[in-house]
């Protein structure tokens, strides 16, 4: 998931950790140790990534962004996946600001939904609701579906 030996060696050592602290909080009644374990290695992963990206996102300038990473030729895997970006884009862009503005912090920003409730000003159930609803409206918008 993380494309490096180093940053896969360094999230497993902070899952162990993690696990060695927590290890009271395990509930035989919900599942395996080994279900238990790779959902928090699951976890660590997914929270690294974002960390990474948010990152990545700061160290980026907002122009030539694209001019850096762009291969030299467009390959046929490469052309769908702009494709569908641009596609998730328009999608995104027919949504109403409040909801569009929520699902970029938390997809493209890496932020969850309290940290979004913070930097909004507004109840962690409002931000959710948001969520939910333009998820929902963007399925619909790129799946063809009629409301």
């Amino acid at each position: 998931m993380v494309a490096s030996k180093t940053a896969a060696e360094d999230i497993v050592q902070e899952a162990f950790l993690s696990i060695w602290r927590s290890k009271v909080r395990y509930q035989r009644e919900r599942g395996s140790v080994r279900t238990w374990v790779l959902g928090i290695v699951h976890h660590r992963t997914i929270d690294a990534l974002r960390r990474n990206l948010v990152h990545e996102r700061r160290r980026a300038s907002a122009e030539g962004i694209e001019e850096r990473h762009e291969a030299p030729e467009l390959t046929d895997v490469e052309a769908v996946r702009r494709e569908e970006a641009r596609e998730v884009r328009a999608a995104l862009e027919t949504l109403p600001g409040e909801q569009s503005r929520v699902i970029e912090l938390a997809y493209f920003g890496g932020f969850t939904h309290t940290q979004i409730a913070e930097m909004l000003e507004m109840p962690v159930g409002t931000v959710k609701g948001r969520m939910r609803l333009g998820l929902e409206k963007m399925r619909r918008e790129l799946t063809g579906e009629v409301a």
